[in-house]
């Protein structure tokens, strides 16, 4: 079963040839891969570096470049591009184990038809990973194993390419940047959810220049994606989730709603639930005062 890999990159010749060594030690025992690059508009010398791996032909590369429009958008772009049933999404300072597409293939060979792609772990740096032991083997919707079962690890996705392709990532105003989840939990809403397999596929470390590590930047910079992605999470048909995640949800709603200067009856009228206008009520004018002393 072919795995096509997707990676949009930016000024990241650096790291890049730590993710190509992963995928020839992958090649030692599986072969049937492809690799899909969008450079954003990278100044360094990225271009001849994947040049050259390509005169190499030792693993199949396909290399396209846009202006620098973001990594959702050069995510988006490769779209009609993907030839491989499975897909996953790699940053530049990720790697794969050495036997992780292996046993990817192998594990969709026996996938449930209901479920959109399977959940492996990610690690980062030498930090220990959280498992959720429990859930292994089940079919979960993503928005269930954060805001029902809390789990907060880094999570390696993998994807059914027939279904990923129907969605692309949603930007705001020409923003640049939106958090993964608000396609995952789209996906959530139309498919079965997830298998859960608790084996780490995938190392990783953030670097200081990366989203991760600038997200109070990243928000103030793209607050309109993220101020339709949590009106979005507080209207998710849900059952049941933790009240922490509730209040994390109504506090970032806040937030955003106070940084795309969205009056305050205008952002409550969104609220379905009777509790979530609650909270919102009690907690808008200190998130408020909060938001603003933070953005000084």
């Amino acid at each position: 079963m072919k795995i096509s890999i997707l990676t949009a990159t930016y000024n990241r010749a650096h790291l890049l040839p730590n993710l190509y060594q992963s995928l020839l030690n992958n090649k030692k025992v599986f072969h049937d891969f492809e690799w899909l690059i969008m450079d954003d508009g990278s100044t360094d010398d990225t271009e001849q570096l994947i040049k050259k791996w390509k005169k190499e032909k030792k693993i199949e590369i396909h290399y396209y470049r846009q202006k620098n429009q973001g990594k959702m958008a050069a995510i988006n772009h490769l779209n009609d591009k993907v030839s491989g049933a499975i897909w996953i999404e790699m940053d530049s300072d990720d790697v794969f184990d050495d036997h992780a597409l292996a046993k990817i293939s192998k594990d969709y060979e026996t996938l449930d038809e209901g479920a959109y792609g399977i959940l492996y772990y990610k690690q980062l740096g030498k930090m220990n990973v959280e498992k959720g032991e429990s859930l292994e083997n089940q079919i979960i919707k993503l928005y269930d194993m954060h805001y029902k079962y809390g789990y907060s690890y880094d999570m390696a996705l993998t994807f059914k390419t027939s279904i990923r392709k129907e969605l692309v990532y949603e930007l705001e105003r020409d923003e640049k940047f939106i958090t993964e989840a608000r396609l995952y939990y789209k996906m959530d809403s139309k498919y079965q959810g997830l298998l859960i397999k608790n084996d780490i596929i995938m190392y990783c470390d953030y670097m200081e220049d990366g989203y991760t590590n600038r997200i109070l930047e990243v928000f103030k910079k793209y607050p309109y994606g993220y101020y339709e992605y949590f009106k979005e999470l507080l209207n998710y048909p849900n059952k049941k989730i933790l009240f922490k995640k509730r209040m994390y949800m109504i506090k970032h709603y806040i937030l955003f709603s106070v940084l795309t200067k969205k009056k305050f009856q205008d952002s409550l009228s969104f609220l379905s639930k009777i509790e979530d206008r609650c909270l919102f009520t009690l907690l808008y004018l200190p998130g408020k005062v909060k938001t603003k002393y933070k953005i000084k």
